[in-house]
């Protein structure tokens, strides 16, 4: 079994375990495969061991890896932080946009989503640790936002995404994951998708109703940022 296959069925373990500690369906989580800087053989070796999803942060590395392996029916979410001048291809060429984090994005996401296409999965990314260094909707602003989208004509909204402030204090990862479950809870909306937890996290994500959660490390091993 490949170092891949094996991660994989030590993140299935991991999340099976989470979601029967708190009476969850195990199949209520998906694993979204976080892979950026990852080579696309990679990511075919992580399909032929049973995943789909996979999740990239940087679109020219993405759109690359989309071609390599346009042979595959794989489900591509776009995670990282939008330009107004990357949406085009993003609505063009994603299934799920996991950080919308202001109408214009929204907007621009919607009018250049081909008809052709069903709407595009939206999460807004909410910045539920307040850090100045990471993007997200205010919770204050997230309602105003979310019926906004709503009314988006090739979107479909389908919850919140965050990446709170890294912690290995379990009390406080569960307790800002609640508080990304409580603020989705109070939209009032029929949202089904809550993206939140990572390689160090997902437990307590799991633990307060992550429904994807976007794993990277624990998958593929360390980044390799500083290659070509």
């Amino acid at each position: 079994m490949s170092t891949i296959a094996e991660n994989i069925s030590t993140l299935a373990e991991r999340i099976r375990s989470a979601a029967q500690a708190v009476q969850r369906d195990p199949a209520s989580v998906g694993l979204l495969a976080v892979s950026k800087t990852k080579p696309a053989s990679d990511l075919r070796e992580a399909y032929d061991a049973g995943l789909r999803d996979f999740g990239e942060n940087y679109l020219q590395e993405a759109l690359g890896k989309q071609a390599e392996l346009s042979d595959l029916p794989l489900i591509w979410h776009f995670i990282g932080p939008i330009q107004s001048n990357k949406t085009r291809a993003i609505a063009e060429n994603f299934a799920w946009v996991h950080s919308v984090d202001r109408l214009k994005i929204a907007q621009r996401l919607s009018e250049q989503r081909p008809p052709a296409l069903p709407p595009l999965n939206i999460c807004i990314q909410v910045n539920v640790s307040g850090e100045a260094s990471k993007s997200g909707c205010s919770p204050e602003d997230l309602p105003a936002l979310a019926q906004a989208i709503c009314a988006l004509p090739h979107l479909k909204l389908r919850g919140l995404m965050a990446i709170p402030e890294p912690t290995d204090n379990p009390d406080e990862q569960n307790a800002s994951f609640a508080a990304v479950s409580t603020l989705q809870a109070q939209l009032g909306l029929p949202l089904d998708t809550l993206s939140m937890g990572m390689s160090h996290d997902l437990e307590a994500a799991i633990a307060q109703g992550a429904t994807w959660v976007r794993i990277g490390t624990a998958l593929f091993g360390a980044r390799n940022y500083g290659q070509p």
